[in-house]
């Protein structure tokens, strides 16, 4: 590399740098709900001529049924491959030519869509993005070939240890709740999925009552305003999705053993662990990071992997959800080692919570998760994820500014208190495929 383009990529990276703390100090989220009953949230920047917009629906996974398993997300996914009379190819071009993207996101929760485009080619922009959102046509070829696509990958999946391990983890913790289901769905039921199931999945659950907008970028209220009204009237005019139900803690510890031929052991183990506004979030999300979240700096990479070398990689994390979303420790071991391996995971698992932790542990863990939160928001698109899960979970607006004052505030009892109470290592669900 030679000295102009040192210096050049340096003086970019300062810039970045600068804009993305400019951003964070200066964002102020506006919200606002359209005539329509659509949630809106925006945050003016003029630092760059782009606009990002998305749209957030309760349209996840867990809105399915055991019969069409798999609806929701065929459903998302064939919103983009044909609407408003034009094909996959024409729509994909339209977007291309004006240097727009196109993309979205779907689990068990939420399924949702986003555009980014240069502020001066928003109105082509958006007027495909409106097709996508209000004319979707789902093309009985496209859904004959997708369903093809689909049951093949559910096929491959059903070889691979990781997959056979997740769906089965999902199943153990959950039993008949919708979190339960695979968000791709089963063989069986995708391959009898109809255009008309997929029209009255989109007419029920893409419904204006059930939007949230997100908007970012180089915009001024009104023109968001604007934006937002011709997004949300487009909409499917029912009601509002009702909410998941709740989630049944666990009362009983369960093993389930898969043969496999892999040359490891894939094991997961875990609980339902925590929702979105959970009022134990900080003192969770600091302690797991102590546990398990924060890589070679934690106690089962310490004890697992460093002082036994029984597994490359152990892990822990909460997946906090609209319901109480998976906590779950994972990894991989040689098959002669994983009894060893898993036994030990439990009994620093039980030590974590029984002894808690100490105050050189938390300053740690509180220095790395501080430091390396504007990392989290150095883009608009990053900007734009937190202000989609601040809308849909209903967050406070200042959640992002007061997040580094929560996790500093979180204190060594408070972190033990809410593991004893929250997380039961006699109740945990236990997948283990590649057994002996």
């Amino acid at each position: 590399m030679n000295v102009f383009v040192l210096v050049r990529t340096v003086l970019l990276a300062l810039a970045l740098q600068v804009y993305a703390i400019s951003v964070f100090a200066a964002l102020n989220i506006q919200h606002w709900t359209t005539a329509e009953g659509s949630e809106v949230y925006f945050v003016e920047n003029h630092s760059l001529p782009m606009m990002d917009v998305s749209i957030n629906f309760r349209a996840g996974s867990a809105y399915d049924t055991l019969a069409t398993s798999g609806a929701a997300a065929v459903t998302h996914h064939l919103m983009t491959l044909g609407a408003g009379g034009l094909d996959e190819e024409t729509l994909t071009n339209r977007f291309a030519d004006i240097g727009a993207v196109l993309g979205g996101s779907f689990d068990a929760d939420r399924a949702s869509f986003k555009v980014r485009t240069l502020t001066s080619e928003q109105q082509a922009a958006l007027d495909s993005f409106m097709l996508v959102l209000h004319k979707p046509d789902f093309p009985q070829s496209v859904l004959a070939r997708e369903q093809a696509r689909i049951i093949a990958a559910l096929q491959e999946a059903e070889t691979e240890p990781d997959s056979i391990a997740q769906k089965a983890f999902m199943q153990s913790v959950y039993g008949m709740h919708p979190y339960s289901m695979d968000q791709n769905g089963e063989i069986s039921t995708v391959q009898s999925l109809t255009v008309g199931q997929l029209q009255q999945f989109y007419q029920t659950h893409y419904t204006a009552k059930s939007a949230v907008i997100a908007l970012m970028g180089d915009l001024t209220t009104d023109q968001a305003k604007q934006i937002a009204e011709r997004l949300s009237a487009g909409l499917p005019q029912g009601p509002a999705v009702a909410a998941i139900p709740p989630v049944t803690e666990l009362k009983a510890s369960s093993v389930k053993k898969f043969p496999h031929p892999a040359m490891q052991a894939h094991i997961l183990l875990g609980q339902p662990g925590n929702m979105r506004g959970d009022p134990d979030f900080f003192p969770l999300y600091v302690g797991n990071y102590i546990l398990g979240g924060g890589g070679f700096v934690s106690r089962l990479t310490e004890e697992v992997r460093e002082k036994r070398g029984l597994a490359y990689s152990v892990y822990s994390y909460f997946m906090p959800m609209s319901q109480l979303g998976p906590f779950q420790i994972g990894l991989q071991t040689k098959k002669e080692q994983a009894d060893e391996a898993l036994k030990l995971v439990m009994e620093t698992v039980q030590s974590f919570v029984e002894k808690g932790v100490t105050e050189k542990e938390l300053a740690a863990a509180k220095d790395n998760l501080i430091g390396g939160f504007p990392l989290r928001i150095d883009s608009n698109s990053k900007i734009l994820e937190y202000l989609n899960m601040i809308g849909f979970y209903k967050l406070p607006l200042d959640y992002l500014d007061n997040f580094n004052q929560h996790v500093g505030q979180v204190t060594v009892s408070q972190i033990n208190d809410a593991f004893k109470r929250r997380i039961h290592p006699d109740r945990f669900a236990t997948v283990i495929v590649g057994a002996e």
